[in-house]
C-alpha cells in the first residue's frame, strides 16, 4: 500500500481520519509514502509510534534531506525541534525553566481572567465563532505575554506563521517562505528592542543568554522565539476547539465534568487522546538502515509517526472511539515521547482545563450553531483542528 500525503491533509479527511488509520494499523502499519520528493514511511500502531519517538537512530536533522530547507527558510529552522543530541539539549535547557509545572501554575489566575474577558462577548451576543473568539486568543495572549510580544502585532505574527502548517507540497512550502521571512524580520526587530531596553519577559531572558556567550547564536535566538510563539498556542487552539466540540457532542460527559470539577485533569487527557490536536509528529530520518515491524527502512528515509492513529489503537485503549473523561489508564501520545516530548505540555494542560471548564460552567447548554457535518476543518498534515466552530447559547 502507498499513501499520498496530500490526501491526509485534506479537510474532508481531517474531519474523521480514524477509520482509515484503523485500516492502516490492520493492513500496513508501516506504510510507504512520499513527502516533498522524499521517500518515507507512515507509522500507525501505538507500540511502533512509541518506539519511533524514542529511537536515537532517527534524527530530526538529516542534512542530505534538510539542507535545502535551512537554505531557503533561513534562521527560523534553527530551533530545538529540528536539532539532535547536544544542540537540542542545550536549546531546550535555555527555556525549560519557564515551563515547569510550578511556574505554569502561577499563570492560573491570568488564564482565568482572559477566559472570562473573552466569554463576555458570547454572553452579550448569544453567538460566537469559538475558534477565533476564544480558542485562539486565549493561548495566543498567554504565550505572547510570557514572551513580551505587544498586543498590536500578535494577530499579524499569527497570520504569518499559519501558512507553514498548510503546506503539503513543494509549491506550498515555497509560497510560505515570504511569510516565514517576514516573521523572522519582525522577531529580529523585537530582539533589537530588548537589547536596547530589557524587560521582564522571556525574549529578554533569551537575549541575555545569547549575549552571555556561545549558548545561543543569533539564528538560534530568532528560531527559538518563533518556535515558542507558534508552538505555544497552535496546538492549544485545537485542544480547546476540538475539546469543546467533543463535549458538546457528548452531553453526558459534559454534565459529568460539570458535576465533578475535579475530573478536569482526566477530561483534558481524554480530549488530548480523542482529538489528537497534533495529528502527526514532525519529521525524523533514519541515520542508518533499520527494520521496523519487519519493514526495512533505508538510511536517510523519512519516518512519520501518526499520533492520531496511535491514540486510537484498539490494542492500547479499550473502545478507543468512545469519549470517556474518566478513562484510566490513558497513556496517550498527544505530546509525543522521548527527548522531544512537548516542552509546553504543562501550559497546554492548564489552559485546556480552565478554558473548557469555564466555558461550560458559564454556558452549560452551549450548542452548535450549525450541523456538525458542515463544520470546516483545517488543511494541514500535522495539525488536526477546526477552521470555525459556530456556537450559540
Amino acid at each position: 500500500m502507498f499513501v499520498k500525503m496530500s490526501d491526509l491533509a485534506r479537510p474532508s479527511f481531517k474531519a474523521d481520519p480514524y477509520p482509515f488509520y484503523a485500516r492502516l494499523r490492520a493492513e500496513a502499519p508501516v506504510c510507504a509514502t512520499e513527502l516533498l520528493g522524499q521517500p518515507g514511511w507512515l507509522v500507525t500502531r501505538y507500540t511502533d509510534v512509541f518506539a519511533v519517538l524514542k529511537d536515537e537512530r532517527l534524527l530530526k536533522d538529516w542534512r542530505p534531506a534538510t539542507r535545502w530547507v535551512h537554505r531557503f527558510a533561513g534562521a527560523i529552522t534553527r530551533n530545538m525541534l529540528n536539532q539532535d543530541g547536544p544542540d537540542h539539549l542545550r536549546l531546550r535547557a535555555l527555556v525549560h525553566k519557564a515551563f515547569t509545572p510550578h511556574l505554569v501554575e502561577q499563570l492560573r489566575s491570568r488564564v482565568e481572567s482572559v477566559c472570562d474577558e473573552l466569554l463576555e462577548k458570547l454572553e452579550t451576543d448569544g453567538r460566537m465563532d469559538l475558534m477565533s473568539g476564544y480558542a485562539l486568543p486565549l493561548p495566543l495572549t498567554v504565550i505572547s505575554e510570557l514572551l513580551g510580544i505587544p498586543p498590536e502585532i500578535r494577530d499579524r505574527l499569527h497570520g504569518l506563521s499559519r501558512s507553514t502548517f498548510s503546506a503539503t507540497n513543494i509549491l506550498g512550502v515555497l509560497r510560505s517562505l515570504p511569510d516565514q521571512r517576514l516573521l523572522i524580520s519582525r522577531i529580529r526587530k523585537l530582539v533589537a528592542e530588548r537589547r536596547r531596553e530589557p524587560r521582564d519577559d522571556l525574549i529578554t531572558a533569551l537575549v541575555q543568554a545569547e549575549e552571555a556567550g556561545d549558548r545561543l547564536s543569533e539564528p538560534e535566538l530568532v528560531a527559538t522565539i518563533a518556535l515558542l510563539l507558534v508552538a505555544g498556542y497552535e496546538t492549544t487552539v485545537n485542544l480547546i476547539g476540538s475539546g469543546a466540540l467533543a463535549l458538546i457532542q457528548h452531553p453526558e460527559q459534559r454534565q459529568k465534568l460539570m458535576r465533578e470539577p475535579t475530573l478536569a485533569p482526566s477530561a483534558i487527557e481524554e480530549v488530548l487522546r480523542y482529538t489528537s490536536p497534533l495529528d502527526m509528529a514532525t519529521q525524523r530520518f533514519a541515520r542508518e538502515d533499520m527494520t521496523l515491524d519487519s519493514v526495512k527502512i533505508s538510511q536517510g528515509e523519512l519516518v512519520l509517526a501518526v499520533l492520531g492513529s496511535a491514540n486510537h489503537d484498539e490494542t492500547q485503549f479499550a473502545n478507543p472511539e468512545t469519549f470517556d473523561i474518566m478513562r484510566q489508564p490513558n497513556k496517550h501520545l498527544a505530546f509525543g515521547q522521548g527527548a522531544h516530548f512537548c516542552l509546553g505540555a504543562p501550559l497546554a494542560r492548564l489552559e485546556g482545563q480552565i478554558a473548557l471548564t469555564t466555558l461550560f460552567r458559564r454556558f452549560p447548554d452551549l450548542r452548535l450553531a450549525q450541523v456538525r457535518e458542515s463544520l470546516r476543518w483545517r488543511k494541514s498534515l500535522i495539525i488536526r483542528g477546526l477552521e470555525e466552530l459556530p456556537v450559540a447559547i
